[in-house]
């Protein structure tokens, strides 16, 4: 009877255990039917920059913040990329890939397209102007955006040593336009809310200007605040294309640098 009882204890042990395992095996996963992680890659941290850059603003695309998405730590993005205005810099870089082409009449009016292009992407991400500024963009995109601004400027019959400086002209141009009118950082508390009422406040000032002291200002007011921003951003194309055309550079040699290129 002992016996008997004993061997009841161990078939209900048992018959407990295999409802356990059977209840409790379909939500337990072995380490080995997991996913694995992604290996971290620069391509796999810039492209998480700019998904956080589209959602949250530039301003919050830091390390440690790329890092939490990544689910990895801070310091292991160091590995790839030195600081954020590199990685805001690389940011600019990967996006100055989908630009669109500009193949089609003269070479002015690619040129024209091509820096309007490159002023639609840092408009498109706020923040990235600021950032171009302080770190000048040095990944294959942005030289590869040099070069043809470089190009379409020598089609043009632009002589070779303005070309050359005249690249740098245009683009710093196009870059700190976008930096002024961008919108401010979000923890900027002094700054006007946005390009429009920043205007607006340069206009009463203006229109407000003491003929006496600031006789010009006062009469040409209308005048100076004048015209569509997408018209002003024109003609100063226009204008430093022209400039650049006709103004000769000093003549950079180790015996003199009094001449200029004719």
């Amino acid at each position: 009877m002992f016996l008997d009882s004993q061997l009841s204890g161990s078939e209900l042990v048992r018959d407990e255990h295999v409802r356990y395992t059977r209840v409790m095996a379909p939500n337990v996963r072995s380490r080995r039917d997991r996913l694995a992680k992604p290996a971290l890659s620069r391509e796999w941290i810039i492209a998480e920059t700019i998904q956080i850059m589209r959602t949250e603003g530039l301003e919050k695309a830091t390390m440690r913040r790329v890092a939490q998405a990544l689910d990895t730590g801070p310091a292991s993005l160091y590995v790839y990329i030195a600081n954020t205005a590199e990685l805001h810099s690389a940011v600019l870089d990967e996006l100055l890939a989908t630009m669109p082409s500009t193949s089609h009449g003269s070479w002015h009016d690619q040129l024209e397209a091509l820096l309007r292009n490159y002023g639609n992407v840092l408009f498109t991400y706020p923040g990235l102007a600021r950032s171009a500024l302080l770190i000048r963009p040095t990944g294959p995109n942005a030289i590869r955006l040099y070069d043809r601004v470089l190009g379409l400027l020598l089609e043009g019959g632009v002589a070779v040593h303005r070309a050359a400086w005249g690249v740098d002209l245009l683009l710093q141009y196009v870059t700190a336009n976008a930096a002024e009118h961008s919108a401010p950082a979000s923890d900027d508390i002094d700054a006007p809310e946005d390009d429009e009422a920043e205007m607006s406040i340069l206009a009463r000032a203006l229109r407000a200007a003491d003929p006496v002291t600031t006789p010009h200002i006062a009469a040409h007011a209308d005048l100076v605040l004048s015209g569509q921003p997408t018209q002003r951003v024109a003609w100063a194309i226009h204008a430093l294309i022209a400039g650049i055309t006709t103004t000769p550079t000093p003549v950079v040699t180790t015996t003199s640098t009094n001449d200029t290129h004719e």
